[in-house]
């Protein structure tokens, strides 16, 4: 009697980051031929350079402005040509003028070689000075350091991109771990590979996307910032704008352990939103402290070092020019070595409650294992 011996399978498990690597396609093969995603990204980066394109337009066609002139230095202002004129009868009246923003600047008389003097409120009137024909004195009433509104755009945009990426990709991870367990599949998953490389896979595949949504962004405003006659400013912006690349790269993966983790506490889409309402806390606040306080120092310097918020208070202090060369460099290790933390703490909740089905696990029982 003959026994016919047993065949050994070619079938050889992949190694973790060939593991890694095919579940982080999966994730981006999933979004991509999501058509509710392409479409948003396409309206954000067009309402982006919408956004730049009517900045350009607005700053090369500036309406008239309205100047207060004192004396013989009508004269110069009405050879200039372009300005909506108030006469004032003192020096100290055109200046009542500036500070109450009836008029945006003033010219008056001055016993200097060019014979008139600028008043600007909390700037130099730099369109004022350009029409002149003569290079005049100048007086600031009240330094400010920088254009609000200039400041207060640059807040906003960095605010919202950190919160539409962090919401959008952290929301599709917690809702991809759920779906998984909700159908089984993540049992014929672990089954495939470890638990450690199914995380790491979630996070790496969305950190992609994010992170070539954020690159997208930066790149369509800079050509917009370029072709549009505005490359003053995307000089200013853009140390701040690769700081902000920079930090967000590990503040998403922080925040991308922290939704993967509290989504697999719960085991129904229904039951999502109460584990994830905490994280989601903690991406709105830097958006709306950047927005109401994106000019004050103290908050500013605060967010610089909190993990959550470094990727929007640093870069808004490198646009103020009040970092120093060696707080980002600071910034970024505090990050870091918090992210490797979260990671490790959000992977020991996300193995442990990945199998389990039913009511919600308590986080407790999660770390406990």
């Amino acid at each position: 009697m003959s026994t016919t011996p047993a065949t050994k399978s070619n079938y050889q498990s992949p190694g973790a980051l060939q593991a890694t690597w095919l579940v982080a396609s999966r994730e981006v093969s999933m979004k991509l031929r999501s058509k509710s995603f392409v479409i948003s990204t396409a309206i954000t980066i067009l309402a982006i350079l919408a956004a730049v394109v009517i900045g350009g337009i607005v700053g090369a066609n500036p309406p008239q402005t309205s100047v207060a002139v004192v004396g013989s230095a009508a004269q110069a202002v009405e050879d200039a040509g372009g300005f909506a004129i108030t006469e004032a009868a003192t020096i100290d009246a055109a200046e009542d003028l500036v500070r109450s923003g009836d008029v945006e600047a003033a010219v008056v008389p001055d016993p200097g070689a060019t014979g008139i003097r600028v008043i600007g409120l909390d700037s130099t009137p730099g369109a004022v000075i350009a029409a002149l024909s003569v290079a005049p004195e100048i007086t600031v009433l009240e330094p400010s350091g920088q254009n609000e509104g200039i400041l207060y755009l640059v807040a906003l945009g960095f605010g919202l991109v950190f919160f539409m990426s962090a919401i959008t990709f952290g929301l599709t991870i917690a809702q991809s771990v759920v779906e998984e367990k909700q159908t089984r599949i993540v049992e014929i998953l672990m089954s495939t590979v470890p638990v450690q490389v199914l995380l790491a896979g979630k996070i790496v595949g969305n950190s992609i996307l994010a992170f070539g949504q954020i690159i997208l962004i930066a790149l369509v405003a800079g050509v917009g910032l370029l072709a549009t006659g505005q490359d003053i400013l995307l000089a200013d912006v853009g140390p701040s704008l690769v700081w902000f690349v920079v930090l967000f790269v590990f503040g998403f993966v922080l925040l991308s352990s922290l939704f993967a983790a509290a989504a697999a506490l719960v085991s129904r889409q229904e039951d999502m939103g109460t584990v994830t309402s905490p994280i989601m806390m903690l991406v709105m606040a830097p958006y709306f402290l950047v927005i109401l306080f994106f000019d004050n120092p103290v908050v500013l310097g605060i967010m610089s070092y909190v993990p959550f918020s470094a990727p929007v208070g640093m870069p808004m202090r490198i646009f103020l020019g009040t970092a120093e060369w060696w707080e980002p460099v600071l910034s970024l290790g505090i990050l870091v070595a918090a992210t490797v933390g979260f990671v490790a703490l959000g992977s020991r909740i996300y193995a442990n409650g990945l199998l389990r089905m039913g009511p919600r696990m308590k986080l407790s029982e999660a770390l406990k294992g």
